[in-house]
């Protein structure tokens, strides 16, 4: 690999002017020493008689591509704006929106259906919603009335799951197409729930993949940074020391 450097002499930069303290060649202290380097933008490093100094340059920073994953997972989009890739994460960005409304509309029409059926069922049914769970409404639905219901437990053998009717737990329809009626509203607003989780699945999904374009932006910025700058590095010494200086050379260094 050939490097080329080019030094320069930038004495104006880091001149230590005697004269501004004082007659003679009296030395600055170290604190107004660190003053000047910091204004001249660099900042001292132990070393002599040629101390090194690290050039505090706006030189463009490469990006993390643990962050810009961690961004895009947070939210999709964000780790392409991170890694200058908006262009492209914009559209996840977008997608998660979407999918966030289509989210929100499942759960509200859900429970909008889900309220009307019960509702439905207690003007046709008599059924009673205090304390009941979601497999008490399915049975609701299936069975004309608890007695229907409890016969057919007991034919099952399965007495853990009779309704005592004493509890709170009778229903009775007024006709079966009324019992037909609740059943279609209850599995309409079973399946408004059930959608959610394919949004969910969705809404993973589209993290991930903006979790991979995030990198890809990463690692095309890197090597556009690569490109522009091939590997430059800088390196400025006193000249003379900090006991009698009198300028700083700059080297800067380019790897092709």
């Amino acid at each position: 690999m050939m490097k080329r450097q080019v030094s320069a002499v930038l004495c104006c930069l880091v001149l230590l002017q005697v004269a501004a303290y004082g007659q003679g060649n009296t030395p600055l202290t170290s604190f107004e020493r660190e003053m000047h380097l910091l204004q001249a933008g660099l900042t001292p490093e132990a070393g002599s008689p040629h101390t090194p100094l690290t050039l505090q340059a706006g030189v463009a920073e490469k990006k993390s591509a643990g962050l810009a994953v961690l961004y895009s997972l947070i939210l999709p989009g964000m780790g392409e704006l991170y890694a200058d890739g908006f262009s492209s994460g914009k559209y996840f960005l977008i997608a998660d929106g979407l999918l966030w409304i289509t989210f929100a509309a499942f759960e509200i029409s859900g429970n909008s259906l889900q309220d009307d059926a019960r509702a439905y069922a207690v003007s046709r049914a008599g059924v009673d919603l205090q304390g009941k769970d979601d497999q008490y409404f399915v049975d609701v639905g299936n069975f004309l009335n608890i007695d229907e219901y409890n016969q057919k437990q007991l034919r099952d053998r399965e007495v853990e799951r009779l309704y005592d009717p004493a509890a709170g737990y009778a229903w009775q329809w007024d006709s079966d197409a009324s019992r037909a009626t609740y059943r279609e509203q209850r599995i309409s607003s079973d399946n408004m729930f059930n959608n959610k989780k394919f949004v969910v699945a969705g809404l993973i999904a589209n993290r991930v993949a903006s979790a991979i374009n995030a990198v890809r932006s990463v690692i095309s910025y890197n090597n556009a940074i690569d490109d522009a700058l091939g590997d430059l590095s800088f390196r400025a010494d006193v000249m003379g020391g900090f006991g009698n200086p009198h300028g700083v050379m700059l080297t800067m260094t380019r790897s092709f």
